[in-house]
């Protein structure tokens, strides 16, 4: 007796799509884990050139961390790349600005640059700004926005429906208090997320180049810059950028080699 070919119905195919999916999903964050461990494995043995490729194939493959960036931070300190170090440092902070590992490795970092620019002071209020914001990443605020959200909805919804005076009453201040922490939540996520819309950070990968006053070399000239410096790129005219240091002093620099740490704006 001969067996007909059996085709699948639509139910199976989705079954199977699903899980030859979950399968790729489960093997892809393996590989990564893999690479990031091999990764680890050869900064161990002093192999940093191979550390920072494993490294670097695993940030390929999707997988972003302050972990990742942090070790790849670390490796090229040790060949003495301190422009990529300290690039890698940067992207770690963003990721985890109150880890103390990461800050003190970055500083150590940055007293190899040859430029010693000295922080313009911050106010007060910019100062608590920072320490609000600094609490969380801007991941983990979206969170906790969404999260809020979510339990004012139920809180509220459960405050229409139930028929308990007392109750009702409970349910009523829950939903308002938690609709608080939700705009404040709102808030801080949305200052977060215009702060970095707004704000450019780049390092500088140029050995050094100049900064004039204006967008041409007939204007005064101010400084100089190296190789390691953090810069605030605050407009682009063709091959020119124009340029703020951590003490504020501002200045146009043409044709400069800059790594963005924003990758949206990477041009």
């Amino acid at each position: 007796m001969i067996k007909k070919f059996k085709f699948f119905d639509k139910k199976s195919i989705l079954f199977i799509l699903g899980m030859l999916l979950t399968h790729s999903l489960s093997f892809g964050q393996a590989s990564m884990e893999s690479l990031f461990k091999e990764g680890n494995s050869a900064y161990n043995k002093a192999e940093y050139q191979k550390a920072i490729s494993l490294y670097e194939q695993t940030l390929k493959m999707g997988q972003f961390s302050a972990e990742l960036y942090y070790n790849l931070g670390n490796s090229y300190y040790k060949l003495n790349n301190i422009a990529e170090s300290i690039y890698y440092f940067e992207k770690a902070k963003q990721l985890d600005p109150n880890d103390e590992d990461i800050v003190i490795n970055s500083n150590f970092a940055k007293n190899m640059t040859i430029d010693a620019i000295e922080k313009l002071p911050e106010s007060q209020i910019v100062t608590i700004q920072k320490k609000i914001y600094g609490i969380f990443n801007f991941s983990y605020w979206s969170y906790i926005t969404v999260i809020l959200f979510w339990l004012f909805t139920g809180l509220f919804l459960v405050y229409l429906f139930i028929k308990s005076a007392s109750l009702k009453q409970t349910f009523f201040f829950s939903a308002f208090g938690i609709l608080i922490f939700f705009m404040i939540s709102f808030l801080i996520t949305y200052s977060i997320e215009e702060k970095e819309k707004n704000t450019n950070f780049a390092i500088l990968f140029s050995n050094q180049i100049d900064i004039w006053s204006e967008p041409n070399q007939q204007a005064e000239l101010l400084f100089s810059l190296h190789e390691g410096t953090k810069v605030e790129v605050l407009d682009i005219l063709e091959n020119w950028k124009k340029i703020r240091i951590a003490n504020g002093s501002e200045g146009w620099i043409e044709n400069a080699s800059l790594r963005y740490l924003n990758n949206e704006f990477s041009r």
